[in-house]
């Protein structure tokens, strides 16, 4: 079904004498990363090299640090792009497209505000590294053992030095609804997997980082094939003309996707055989 459903559109493309599809983008928790799984199938480093040989780019859309992304996709990290922070950072060539910024007193704030609801526990993104004031030891454990981030531990969040791009909350026994009402009035908020909410810059989310990042590149955003599971996704999907919401998406992702899958490696095989 994925390959008939891929064949029309290629068909349909070539019909129009449009431009081919240009760029692959993938969120990675949810979409690539399933269950418990810190590591992606080795089958997917194959698969972008032969997508780059198409003349097909592929770009890891997540709410990660960049560095944390760079270790996941190390076989072809150099290959590929970056959207990293939900679209608060902007990676090409090593270089930052872009990059966002959170006044300092509403992190503040967040920060404060998180740690009245005992469970939470703050990531706090900066360009260079992540940072928490969470003593939790499992907590900490996690983000640097299981989720494999860079990340340094502070008494106090006025002690970081350095301009936020991104809050996170975690709460492991699942998303702090009540932070969403408190701050919702004043900057986005996104679920990001099921135990995240994340706090973006203005103006940054992964579809209009996307797009940023392709025309840099010379490229048409619609031109492009994007997949996604959350609603930190819903703009990246809306962004190209062919979109996946992943089979196991939360409630209402795949309304704003032409299509569904249960696998991306599945579907972009199907689509190098089509090429």
């Amino acid at each position: 079904l994925l390959s008939k459903c891929l064949t029309l559109i290629l068909l349909q493309l070539r019909k129009k004498g449009t431009i081919m599809i240009q760029y692959i983008a993938s969120d990675v928790d949810g979409t690539l990363l399933h269950g418990h799984a810190t590591t992606l199938n080795p089958e997917l480093f194959d698969i972008i090299r032969q997508l780059k040989e198409h003349g097909i780019h592929f770009i890891a859309a997540s709410g990660r640090q960049y560095k944390n992304l760079q270790r996941l996709f190390a076989p072809v990290k150099d290959d590929i792009s970056y959207v990293a922070e939900n679209g608060s950072m902007c990676v090409h060539d090593g270089k930052i497209v872009s990059l966002g910024h959170i006044d300092t007193d509403l992190i503040y704030e967040i920060a404060d505000a998180a740690k009245e609801y005992g469970h939470c526990h703050t990531l706090i993104s900066t360009a260079r590294t992540g940072y928490t004031d969470s003593q939790d030891p499992d907590y900490i454990d996690h983000i640097r053992n299981d989720v494999g981030y860079d990340m340094d531990v502070v008494q106090n969040v006025r002690d970081i030095k350095e301009p936020f791009i991104k809050i996170a909350v975690c709460d492991f026994d699942g998303t702090e609804k009540r932070l969403q009402e408190r701050f919702g009035d004043r900057i986005k908020i996104v679920t990001s997997g099921n135990i995240w909410i994340d706090f973006i810059a203005p103006n940054a989310n992964k579809g209009s980082a996307l797009s940023n990042i392709v025309s840099s590149l010379g490229m048409d955003p619609k031109n492009g094939i994007t997949f996604g599971d959350q609603y930190n996704d819903l703009e990246m999907l809306q962004l190209s003309n062919t979109s996946y919401a992943m089979t196991t998406a939360a409630t209402g992702v795949a309304d704003y996707a032409t299509h569904t899958t249960d696998s991306v490696e599945k579907t972009l095989k199907d689509l190098l055989k089509n090429l």
